[in-house]
């Protein structure tokens, strides 16, 4: 199984008058292609600023991470940027929609920042609000959403660029019961594809669609465990 992810020994903190506060400590944690890993952990214990340093958005850290073989730790800012824009799809808890564009717009977004040609560009959005049953809401601005169609438009965008992995932080967060299982169908489904996912979450019922469950506490790495 080809290796997607390999951290060593990865650690943030941040400096205070009174020395280092630790937020990560020591992490060691490997993610094959195709894994379904969910993070759990108590308020304050480092989960989403695990995933921020996954997904490359944060590299304000110590020690190694290399995702699909590149060293992430060692890539110049330009290079980091790509191999995020490449093969990472976020999905966040806040939707993360941009006001002032359609649902159409927000998912041309990620697309606008590749080589890829306007009618190939129009096919694989359309195949998005196709797959996701959004045809309908293509010219609505996300004010004009629910909030479990702002967060399907949010998968949507992560995965119009087709990415290795999708890290996920409490995408359920915001949403009824209903909605929350709709979207956790549909990261099934996706990873039952082929799609890697890495989903941070308290949500116990979440939890149970993954394979594997990483507790953290305290910043490190309490348990790792396949379910």
């Amino acid at each position: 199984m080809e290796n997607l992810i390999r951290l060593k020994d990865v650690e943030k903190f941040y400096e205070s008058g009174y020395g280092r506060t630790y937020v990560l400590r020591r992490i060691n944690l490997e993610i094959n292609a195709g894994e379904f890993v969910t993070i759990m952990g108590p308020s304050g214990a480092g989960k989403s600023t695990l995933l921020h340093i996954l997904g490359m958005l944060d590299n304000d850290y110590e020690g190694d991470y290399d995702f699909l073989e590149q060293p992430v730790h060692r890539l110049k800012p330009k290079l980091r940027n790509l191999l995020h824009k490449e093969n990472v799809g976020f999905v966040f808890q806040a939707y993360h929609l941009i006001d002032d564009l359609t649902v159409y717009e927000n998912l041309e977004v990620p697309l606008s920042y590749r080589n890829i040609k306007r009618a190939e560009r129009e096919a694989m959005v359309c195949d998005m609000l196709d797959r996701f049953q959004i045809v309908g809401k293509r010219d609505l601005y996300p004010n004009q959403l629910s909030g479990g169609q702002q967060q399907l438009v949010g998968i949507a965008r992560a995965l119009v660029i087709e990415p290795k992995v999708i890290l996920a932080d409490e995408p359920t967060g915001n949403l009824h019961t209903s909605q929350g299982k709709e979207i956790m169908d549909i990261f099934t489904e996706l990873n039952d594809e082929g799609t890697t996912i890495v989903q941070v979450t308290h949500s116990e019922e979440n939890a149970r669609y993954s394979r594997r469950i990483v507790q953290l506490r305290d910043g490190w790495i309490q348990t790792d465990e396949q379910i």
